[in-house]
């Protein structure tokens, strides 16, 4: 009777596994967005901006709001502000929503992770606590640890994880303004960033490295080549 009721127990266990993972929607388009203060939104939104999101554009919130209220780790529709109680409207915000009006049979979900004046060296797994040590008094260094533990990096990865489990990640988008301005390694820098997601299981999508688009507000020529 003990054994039968293990075996009962283990079956439930393998059935409830494979229904979580039947739950996981192959039309549910998720895009990661990093970087600085263009990225975490550095425009004050406009009466047209607020209240006609569609449903369908989800945001999974990084970090805990207190206006509107979210909680980390929960999924919303995606209202301003998106990336942080910090930010404002961004390029997140009219990216997702131009790509549900093009896919009505898909939703779209960003995760979003920024912080005004970082740079790129926040985003590197092997590189941000040196980064941090070295200019504590930042203020991109106070909104890393206010609202991402410190570690930037890890809570893209964290939240990537959660994200795979009800949909697929599709992409990687980054917007990177005033910092590394004419480094000629940057490029090698994110480049090693994309490498990094790109390899962590939980970012793997349909068995291929998602795609990247990367952007920076060029100032100059040098600039404009990243």
């Amino acid at each position: 009777m003990k054994k039968l009721a293990l075996l009962i127990m283990g079956l439930f266990m393998l059935t409830t596994s494979i229904e979580t993972k039947a739950e996981v929607d192959p039309n549910f388009h998720i895009y990661i967005c990093f970087g600085q203060s263009n990225m975490e939104g550095n425009a004050q939104w406009g009466a047209q901006d607020v209240g006609n999101v569609d449903a369908r554009f989800q945001m999974l919130a990084t970090c805990n709001f207190n206006s509107p209220k979210r909680t980390l780790g929960n999924w919303y529709t995606a209202s301003c502000p998106i990336v942080s109680p910090d930010g404002k409207l961004g390029p997140t915000d009219y990216f997702g929503r131009k790509m549900v009006a093009h896919l009505p049979d898909h939703k779209i979900g960003v995760i979003a992770v920024a912080m005004g004046g970082s740079p790129i060296e926040m985003f590197d797994k092997d590189k941000y606590q040196q980064k941090l040590k070295d200019n504590p008094n930042e203020w991109w260094a106070s909104l890393a640890k206010r609202h991402y533990g410190g570690n930037p990096y890890g809570r893209i990865i964290e939240m990537a994880k959660k994200a795979m489990e009800v949909g697929v990640i599709k992409g990687i988008l980054l917007h990177q303004g005033c910092s590394n301005c004419n480094d000629p390694n940057w490029p090698n820098m994110v480049k090693k960033i994309y490498n990094d997601m790109s390899a962590y299981r939980a970012v793997k999508s349909d068995r291929t490295s998602p795609r990247a688009l990367y952007g920076t507000s060029s100032m100059s020529r040098e600039r404009a080549s990243h």
